[in-house]
């Protein structure tokens, strides 16, 4: 704090010029300071200044609440940060009050921000920008590149003013990760990260850039230039953002701060019995019935997804479906079709029960069918609207779970498929990008996408609270709202919809980067036609996450469902270590088009590392063996296991004195789990 009153976050004794506020708001009628792409310098974020502050000790972390106050306009900033022992880990939340006398009209509210990263002459060169972009069935594709490159020194001696630009990335409509992962990092040559995650299902903004020759960083929910969202606070309300957590590491790189990352996530979110179980999932879509069941197709695949070692059998799309013109711009009633059941669905729940597993169904609540009936008969208050229209996007219109007639429709369908039914896992995916979100009176569409994904997640929290033991599963299309406000709630994340064998491996391999290891549901979709190669390599990919098992089992060779059962028998060993393990990368985040891909699990005693390698397109380029750093384990007597398959040939040769293990695989297209353990001195 100066003396004039204002925080901002940094080090002890460090240069203030080159720290930003705590708070940066521009609303209308109060904006910048210095005009440009930045968020950063708005003229309410330097008014902000102290009137106080507590600090209250709890659950082995600490709270502290700094309060703010704009003597111009009567707005107040409650600036709430949490720390926990021992973790690198701080988050943020901004709850501002209006304390004036007249509206206050806000357009952007950053939840964190903070300057000072890596000052010193020279210090910007050295660091790394690390981002994520994400796309339908290319999801988690981490790209960097050096910070000087993206934020380029402007020669501000010359001209008495840093740069109107910044590096920036933001979610664009309701898929909160259609484009970008809401996180990302910045690295330097000692080993130094920063990381950082928005924890936001509507708009999220990040940005990097230069402040007097240090880096600055400032966290966003939704605002009004990227999302359409505005915020009116008349006298005596107040507003929240969305929470967001900074990681700081001082050795180890990005994969110890995605260790504290990994851990931190655990800690925020839902408490539930699936994170210690981790039930095998056996799912019917993926490259088998793709939408189109039957009491008469299911039927086999339940026999041998239990034969299999699956605990939970999830029925997906098309359940429903008893129209002619196809079910997709008519849903929303959510009531089985008779044609396709002829017994009626609950005979083939019933089945999966005595096969040993939980029944699951497919559901997309938020959405309804133009030509469902639903979409005459509910109110249009309950639907999305823009200019008094409602919103149709893709031959479906949008629900507003703020509307207790739309709410009233859900939980009426879920307590009958939980309560009446037994369901006890429900995928919930969504389909649609409905845009910038919803009017309703003289809110702005981006303000009402916040408020409907709010709505969303305490819907979501409420069928937990009634049916405790039920499972839910977030879909966005794939991994396309993969964020952490929904992921604190719901139990799995879909990481994909990727369909291509030898495209998903560095989906999964990066996958952890998003969400822990215990979340991440990756598909692993054998087939009767696929070489034993083939069988192991999609089945390897998902042994460090949340196994997704597809295919169709009931048609396999012996010696092919051998290769399955395996697998599983292998996953169920593992699994305890899952929920408390951190990942690495031996080879580095993958790229999209590598020829090796490698990403590892680290808990209190074995390592875990999963090892693919796909033939690249001229085979003159190929290469039987990688070496791998893991650094963890330099200086340690290690025996390296193959777990599966179980008749890989594959090598796999320990360098301790250099922390390396080169790792051949002879043929591509081909992956391996290896077990890694700390050999005794006396042994």
């Amino acid at each position: 704090m100066d003396a004039g009153g204002a925080v901002r976050l940094g080090r002890p004794g460090q240069d203030r010029a080159r720290l930003v506020p705590l708070v940066e708001v521009t609303a209308t009628g109060h904006g910048r300071m210095w005009s440009g792409e930045r968020f950063i310098e708005t003229a309410i974020g330097e008014r902000l200044a102290y009137r106080g502050h507590e600090t209250v000790q709890r659950g082995g972390g600490e709270r502290t609440t700094i309060r703010l106050t704009d003597s111009e306009t009567g707005l107040a900033a409650h600036v709430t940060l949490e720390t926990r022992a021992g973790s690198g880990c701080l988050r943020a939340r901004v709850r501002l009050v209006n304390e004036g006398e007249v509206p206050l009209r806000l357009e952007s509210v950053s939840t964190l921000a903070f300057g000072g990263v890596v000052d010193g002459e020279g210090g910007l060169d050295d660091l790394t920008l690390h981002w994520a972009d994400n796309d339908w069935l290319a999801e988690c594709r981490w790209r960097q590149d050096g910070f000087r490159k993206r934020v380029v020194p402007l020669s501000r001696s010359a001209h008495g003013h840093e740069g109107r630009g910044c590096f920036e990335r933001y979610s664009q409509g309701s898929w909160s990760t259609g484009r970008h992962l809401p996180v990302a990092g910045l690295t330097d040559a000692e080993g130094r990260a920063w990381l950082w995650q928005i924890e936001s299902s509507a708009g999220w903004r990040f940005e990097t850039g230069e402040r007097e020759g240090a880096a600055y960083v400032a966290l966003f929910g939704p605002d009004d230039a990227h999302h359409q969202w505005r915020h009116t606070l008349a006298p005596g309300e107040e507003f929240h953002t969305v929470p967001a957590v900074l990681v700081h590491t001082q050795t180890g790189g990005l994969d110890a701060a995605f260790g504290e990352l990994t851990d931190y996530r655990r800690s925020i979110r839902r408490d539930h019995p699936d994170h210690r179980a981790l039930p095998v999932i056996y799912n019917d879509y993926m490259n088998t019935l793709m939408g189109d069941p039957t009491t008469e197709r299911l039927l086999p695949l339940i026999e041998a997804a239990g034969a299999a070692g699956a605990e939970v059998f999830v029925i997906d799309a098309g359940w429903y479906d008893d129209d002619a013109q196809g079910w997709w711009d008519a849903v929303g009633a959510w009531e089985p079709a008779p044609r396709r059941f002829p017994g009626g669905l609950p005979e083939v729940l019933g089945a999966i029960r005595a096969h040993g597993m939980t029944p699951g169904l497919w559901l997309e609540p938020e959405v309804v069918g133009v030509r469902s009936p639903l979409a005459r008969t509910l109110p249009p208050e309950a639907f999305f609207r823009r200019g008094g229209l409602r919103v149709t996007e893709h031959g479906r219109h949008h629900l507003d779970l703020r509307h207790p007639a739309a709410r009233a429709h859900l939980d009426g369908v879920v307590d009958r498929l939980v309560g009446e039914w037994g369901v006890g896992y429900l995928k919930l995916d969504y389909n649609i990008n409905i845009g910038p979100g919803t009017e309703s009176g003289s809110e702005s569409a981006g303000a009402g996408l916040l408020g409907h994904h709010r709505a969303h997640l305490d819907w979501m929290a409420s069928l937990l609270d009634r049916h405790p033991g039920l499972v839910l599963e977030n879909c966005g299309s794939g991994g396309l709202r993969m964020d952490y406000a929904q992921l604190a709630v719901a139990q799995l994340q879909s990481t994909s919809d990727q369909q291509d064998l030898l495209r998903y491996p560095p989906i999964a391999a990066a996958a952890a980067t998003a969400v822990t290891p215990e979340q991440a549901a990756v598909w692993a979709y054998p087939q009767p036609d696929h070489t034993l190669d083939e069988i192991a390599l999609t089945l390897t990919g998902a042994l460090l996450g949340r196994v997704h098992l597809s295919g169709f089992l009931n048609l396999m060779s012996p010696e092919q469902s051998g290769l399955v059962r395996s697998a599983i028998s292998v996953y169920k060993e593992l699994r305890p270590e899952l929920g408390r393990a951190r990942p690495f990368w031996p080879l580095g985040l993958p790229g999209w088009e590598d020829e090796w891909i490698a990403h590892g699990l680290r808990g209190g005693g074995a390592t875990f590392l999963s090892v693919c390698r796909r033939a690249p397109e001229n085979a003159g380029a190929a290469t039987p063996s990688s070496t791998l750093a893991i650094p963890h384990l330099r200086g340690t007597q290690v025996r390296p296991e193959v777990l599966y398959p179980p008749t890989a040939d594959a090598t796999a040769e320990w360098n301790a004195d250099a922390g390396r293990l080169t790792v051949s695989l002879p043929r591509g297209n081909t992956a391996v789990l290896l077990r890694l353990d700390p050999v005794a001195a006396n042994a």
